[in-house]
This record gives C-alpha cells, sequence and structure tokens, in this order.
C-alpha cells in the first residue's frame, strides 16, 4: 500500500520462526491519546476522519482490508497527517464485495484467518468479525463508525468490563449513543 495516510511497510525481516515488518517511523501521539484528553471538537475530528476514510478507501482499492482500526493505530502528526498503521492483521479481500480500557485491549489473535476465528480489538470489531464470520470492506466502515463517535464523544458505542461483554453488546444491544455536543450537526 502506498497512500500518504497509510505507514508506509519497508520490508519483512524474519529470524528463526520470527516475522517482522520494517515500518515507516510516524511521530506523534496515538489518536487514543488524543481522545483520552477528551472529546475531539467537530471542525479538529472531522479532517481526521476525511483522511482515515482515504486511507481505507485506498487500502480497500488495493484489496486489502485493515481489520484492527481503533485510535491507538492511528497516529496524528503536529502537521495535522494522520496515518493509519499496523496492517498486522490486513486480510486481502476474496473476490469482489461493493481500569479497564477496552478500546486499548490487546489485540484478539489465533493462528490463522480462517472463518469461525476471531481476530481484532474487540470494542471496534463489526458485528460480522465480533461472529467469525469473513468480513469484508464494510467491517473497516463500521470501525470507522466506532472511532468517529469515540473522537466526537469520548467514549464508545458498545462498552463493556470485558472483552466478551463487549461482543455480547455488538451482537445484541443497540449502541449507547451518548451525548454529543450542540456543535455536532
Amino acid at each position: 500500500l502506498n497512500h500518504p495516510n497509510i505507514a508506509a511497510i519497508y520490508g519483512l525481516e524474519e529470524a528463526g520462526d520470527t516475522r517482522a515488518l520494517v515500518l515507516e517511523l510516524v511521530e506523534g501521539p496515538t489518536l487514543a491519546d488524543r481522545i483520552k484528553r477528551g472529546p475531539i471538537p467537530l471542525d479538529e475530528a472531522l479532517p481526521i476522519a476525511k483522511q482515515i476514510a482515504e486511507a481505507l478507501e485506498a487500502a480497500h482499492e488495493a484489496g486489502v482490508i485493515h481489520r484492527d482500526l481503533k485510535p491507538a493505530n492511528i497516529k496524528v502528526r503536529d502537521d495535522g497527517t494522520v496515518k493509519v498503521l499496523d496492517f498486522g492483521l490486513a486480510k486481502a479481500l476474496a473476490g469482489n464485495v461493493s481500569d479497564t480500557d477496552l478500546s486499548q485491549s490487546p489485540t484478539v489473535t489465533a493462528a490463522g484467518t480462517r472463518e469461525g476465528v476471531i481476530l481484532g480489538t474487540a470494542a471496534y470489531m463489526s458485528p460480522e468479525q465480533a461472529k467469525g464470520e469473513d468480513v469484508d470492506q464494510r467491517a473497516d466502515l463500521w470501525s470507522l463508525g466506532v472511532v468517529l463517535c469515540e473522537m466526537l464523544s469520548g467514549t464508545l458505542p458498545f462498552p463493556g468490563d470485558y472483552e466478551q461483554a463487549v461482543i455480547y453488546s455488538i451482537l445484541n444491544e443497540a449502541p449507547r449513543l451518548p451525548a454529543i455536543s450542540d456543535t455536532v450537526p
């Protein structure tokens, strides 16, 4: 992937059974760091969301689904440039398809990326992803919606005390949409 809003991958290194990606060093705080300071005003949130959407569009056009979009995987440089990071769970699209802080919880992983295996961060998973079903680019758009909600409100639409509770909420409950500032139309 080559896009101004996606951190570049410079290489793949192997040492024994371990593989590591050599990535672009992106200076600046993560979006998660920014959200910790409180809700982001609309005039600041929209340019960030637009750049994330452009990064996802470029990935999707190249046939790649991120599958772990969350504020901790997004950096905002001092000049306002957004970089989407960590395509470690990315998957190629199959065919054409038109203080417990769970937002910082570790990525749920397992061997392989086959159907029935849950991969990603619970608080940002689409329902299909939470069920372990095959996903397409719509899973990333769901995650972007969760990120945008969190940016504007400072809270997650599917909160829970532990990962299984969040997944249950995503699959069975309406989102808990917080009161968002009157400045948001």
